[in-house]
């Protein structure tokens, strides 16, 4: 059996790692293919230190991503429940639809914040009232809200 070698990923290899993974594979493979396409870079110890470095740069960053997302969402909470004027019918059932972009201009008419429309959940409402919406600002936070939609 050939002695294995070690590489670590510039880039995500399916079944065998993500970028930065310090990862072992059959030397033919990392010189015939993982090398030369640029996947992979030979594993010294300043390349797996460099790599380690990159790999905490980048838990980092996402950590703060989650904190901004973790401030937006109390900021966004603590001005709930936030109104939307909509045409009304007969038996308070109002013209059209609440939106999601109606929700994400109301937020940033109210918090001053500018949310992306695709992360906000909103339930079909047809009538006047009270609705739970979600509005999703990271992977791992959501923040739950209030629209009133009252009459215009």
């Amino acid at each position: 059996m050939a002695k294995r070698m070690q590489v670590i990923l510039n880039q995500k290899v399916s079944k065998l790692g993500e970028n930065g993974d310090v990862v072992e594979v059959a030397p033919g493979y990392a010189r015939n293919y993982l090398i030369p396409q640029g996947v992979a870079v030979l594993a010294t110890k300043g390349a797996i230190k460099q790599a380690e470095f990159r790999k905490e740069k980048e838990r980092q960053r996402l950590l703060a991503e989650k904190q901004e997302a973790e401030t937006r969402k109390t900021a966004i909470e603590k001005l709930s429940p936030y109104s939307i004027p909509k045409q009304v019918g007969e038996n308070e059932a109002i013209f059209g639809t609440v939106t999601s972009q109606d929700v994400a201009t109301v937020i940033l008419e109210n918090a001053k914040l500018e949310i992306d429309r695709r992360g906000i959940t909103v339930p079909d409402i047809g009538q006047l009232g009270v609705y739970k919406v979600q509005v999703k600002l990271h992977p791992e936070v959501s923040a739950d809200i209030e629209i009133k939609v009252i009459a215009q």
